[in-house]
């Protein structure tokens, strides 16, 4: 059974984000929860906070067990961007990017696999 949790307009860029997100594929949830908890970045806590609440997700509304969850699909989509302008020199004015992420997490109670298939 597949169980979801998403963190909608996260003040992150979303390239800040993904690499952890490919860190934390395929994994348990425990072995997830460790990579975000040590690490030291902005987007590691975020991710943290959401795995956090797919898992409790996955205990109040489905009734699976944390031991044997493991993580389908975590992604990271771009949010809307607010668009804010600094003052430069000569009255002219430069344009500054506040990006937005969505995190989306999926677990799983079936382990995944690790073959790829290879193309003929």
């Amino acid at each position: 059974m597949d169980v979801r949790a998403t963190a909608r307009f996260v003040r992150i860029s979303p390239t800040k984000v993904r690499d952890l997100c490919r860190a934390i594929q395929g994994k348990s949830v425990e072995e997830a929860l460790r990579i975000t908890e040590f690490n030291k970045r902005k987007g590691a806590f975020v991710l943290g906070k959401t795995l956090k609440s797919a898992i409790a997700n996955a205990e109040n509304n489905a009734e699976l067990s944390v031991e044997d969850l493991y993580v389908k699909k975590a992604v990271v989509d771009g949010g809307p961007i607010i668009r804010r302008y600094q003052p430069a020199a000569r009255g002219s004015a430069k344009p500054i990017q506040k990006k937005t992420s969505h995190i989306s997490i999926t677990l799983t109670d079936v382990k995944p696999s690790r073959a790829k298939r290879r193309a003929a």
